[in-house]
């Protein structure tokens, strides 16, 4: 008697497709990963090129990131107002503030700032996208110029030093907007303002928000130039890669967040 081959239903076999893709895709951005730190240790150095791309990333988020840390520091002074008010707590509003911005809001509003409205992750990939389906990383290749050094982990390294940057510039500009608004409502002065805001502050929360911004950084960088250069299939694979690397990069971002978050706050517990 003949057995019939057993045959997956197409949902099944589609789901078994997406799953080996999904690995695959892990597979293969792990391997970009060792990469990035095998070429960016070794010479040649491509110092220009790595400054060239951080004025071009500082640039094109400085404005957006400047109208979004005072936004922030104005609206969640605002918000956060009513609350205290109602327990006589209206003194520790700065505190309040400073928290909030160094802690959480500071880091992660500017990555997104960074990967979203300031393009650079979108204009990563698109750039790199048109450059692998014109054919112009292969001619880097052949005239003996070592392409992924060159494209990627000059750029990788600028988002990576560049983040960190701003998310300083961000946390500083979101200050300056409470004061301002708490200034016009209390009229606290200057010294007393920042005293009392960075009077719960740690040495801990400083070190949790510059870590989450450079891995932050590094996330954009490694997703859009990953996307970037294996883009596939023409024009529409440019746009396939700058779409992905916008999306994947945020996808990651929330998940580092959860991530880094958990961790300080496991060591804060431990060191009280």
């Amino acid at each position: 008697m003949e057995t019939v081959p057993k045959v997956l239903p197409k949902n099944k076999y589609v789901v078994s497709r997406r799953v080996d893709a999904f690995f695959s895709d892990i597979y293969h951005i792990w391997i970009f990963i060792l990469r990035f730190f095998k070429e960016v240790f070794s010479s040649p150095f491509e110092f220009k090129e790595v400054v060239n791309q951080c004025y071009h990333i500082g640039l094109k988020s400085l404005s957006l990131v400047s109208l979004t840390g005072l936004v922030t520091g104005i609206v969640f002074t605002n918000q956060s107002r009513p609350s205290l008010e109602v327990f006589g707590a209206s003194s520790w509003l700065p505190s309040l503030v400073a928290i909030a911005l160094i802690r959480a809001l500071a880091p992660l509003v500017t990555a997104l700032i960074v990967a979203v409205a300031g393009k650079v992750g979108s204009n990563i990939g698109a750039e790199l996208g048109s450059m692998r389906v014109t054919e112009q990383i292969d001619a880097m290749e052949v005239s003996a110029t070592n392409p992924f050094k060159f494209l990627v982990a000059t750029r990788v390294l600028a988002t990576t030093i560049m983040v960190p940057v701003l998310v300083m510039y961000t946390g500083l500009v979101g200050m300056m907007g409470s004061f301002l608004n708490v200034h016009q409502n209390e009229e606290t002065s200057f010294p007393a303002f920042f005293k009392s805001a960075f009077a719960s502050i740690t040495f801990l929360d400083i070190y949790a928000s510059v870590i989450k911004a450079i891995c932050f950084g590094f996330t954009i960088g490694i997703a859009s130039c990953y996307q970037g250069y294996n883009a596939q299939k023409g024009t529409q694979g440019v746009g396939r890669a700058a779409n992905l690397a916008v999306v994947l990069s945020m996808y990651f971002i929330f998940i580092e967040e959860i991530t880094i978050v958990q961790i300080f706050n496991n060591i804060r517990t431990l060191l009280l």
